[in-house]
């Protein structure tokens, strides 16, 4: 049975610069304007001591209702509020998946989560203060969670 979509999220103007900004970090030898100095690919990113976990939902939970609270743990790191080129290993921001698909650009460890009955595969990603990955990345494991 095909589960339905996940309702689409609101993402305002601040979310989208930060997207425009992580694809603009990601592609290598991209060019900053005016600088005429590369940013860093990929592979030159910095790496963080950070751990991210999540709390809640937990593994294999069965959850009722039209939302999912959650709940994550982050160690050696902090939240930074702030979208920044200043990057420092344990200072960044939060990306929520659900299904391998960013639905959540997060500055705190909590949140609900509009859903709809099914299976959902969720995991957390910190992120430096640019919304680019480290390296190497910092995923939470995955957690799996039912809706009813």
């Amino acid at each position: 049975m095909r589960r339905p979509a996940l309702p689409a999220i609101h993402v305002g103007r601040a979310a989208l610069l930060c997207l425009a900004l992580v694809s603009a970090a990601c592609t290598p030898a991209a060019t900053a304007p005016g600088s005429g100095s590369p940013t860093p690919s990929p592979g030159q990113r910095p790496s963080s001591p950070a751990v991210v976990i999540i709390v809640e939902p937990t593994t294999n939970q069965v959850i009722t209702g039209t939302s999912a609270h959650l709940v994550l743990s982050l160690q050696n790191a902090t939240i930074v509020p702030q979208t920044s080129t200043n990057l420092r290993p344990d200072e960044g921001h939060i990306h929520l998946y659900v299904d391998n698909v960013v639905v959540s650009m997060n500055y705190q460890l909590e949140q609900d989560l509009p859903v709809h009955p099914g299976t959902y595969v969720l995991k957390a990603e910190f992120v430096a203060a640019d919304h680019a990955p480290f390296n190497p990345r910092v995923f939470s494991p995955e957690v799996v969670f039912v809706v009813h």
